[in-house]
């Protein structure tokens, strides 16, 4: 699929947005995102995003949701940027519509190795037999190569049904663009000096959880958290 001058401007825009909100240097990145048409010219969607940090030993995908509290980063100016790229894809689907007469239903995004790749899909979201959260699942299952046998009961069976779906369906229509991009300095939310590491973080994280627990166990205050909800928080943010 070619590229139009104003789709390229777009893209670069959508890749200074996305290094920005990311505090730590990463080897790769990945997003997905959907806009879907309702009623009287409105639309709602998705979009997730992770990113691998950069290192000698190969790192588990970062949840992009989760850096305002890795990285104690204010969640309301971080869920400005999050939406600011949201609309930033709206626009270049609406270019989209506009010039090339392609109303695409969702967006991947990879950027690794130098490459910025494009993948545009046109499903029909709207009647879907998956959620928000089942399209999370599988999306993660198919980009990282997930195990299967790691998953939780709950997203084996999304992925199972998934696996069993897609041998009795024909392939979904898809379009795809690449560019280079180059290694320029930009600013980020912070500076890259003067926070941790993400493993850092994780750990001065889980140290913090500890303290907070000792507290709650001196003043004989319980609270459980079941493992499966724990790990859904912000990992989805939907969009109207």
């Amino acid at each position: 699929m070619s590229s139009l001058p104003k789709e390229k401007f777009l893209f670069s825009e959508l890749q200074k947005k996305l290094f920005y909100i990311i505090p730590e240097k990463w080897q790769s990145i990945y997003l997905y995102a959907s806009i879907i048409d309702t009623e009287n010219r409105k639309t709602t969607g998705e979009m997730f995003f992770y990113y691998i940090p950069k290192g000698i030993i190969k790192k588990k995908p970062i949840n992009g949701y989760e850096i305002p509290t890795l990285f104690n980063i204010d969640e309301e100016e971080f869920s400005k940027l999050i939406t600011n790229l949201y609309n930033t894809l709206k626009k270049l689907r609406n270019l989209s519509i506009k010039v090339k007469k392609r109303r695409w239903s969702n967006i991947n995004i990879s950027i690794e190795n130098n490459l910025f790749s494009v993948e545009y899909g046109f499903e029909d979201l709207k009647n879907s037999s998956y959620d928000s959260y089942e399209r999370h699942v599988i999306w993660r299952y198919t980009n990282f190569e997930q195990d299967i046998e790691s998953l939780g009961k709950k997203d084996k069976k999304i992925v199972n049904k998934y696996l069993e779906d897609m041998k009795y369906h024909k392939p979904i229509k898809k379009e795809y663009y690449s560019e280079t991009i180059y290694d320029i300095p930009l600013k980020n939310i912070v500076d890259f000096e003067k926070t941790l590491s993400v493993d850092e973080a994780i750990a001065q994280s889980k140290s913090k959880d500890k303290e907070k627990k000792g507290l709650k166990n001196l003043f004989k205050k319980k609270e459980l958290i079941s493992e499966e909800n724990k790990n859904f928080e912000n990992q989805l943010l939907k969009f109207k």
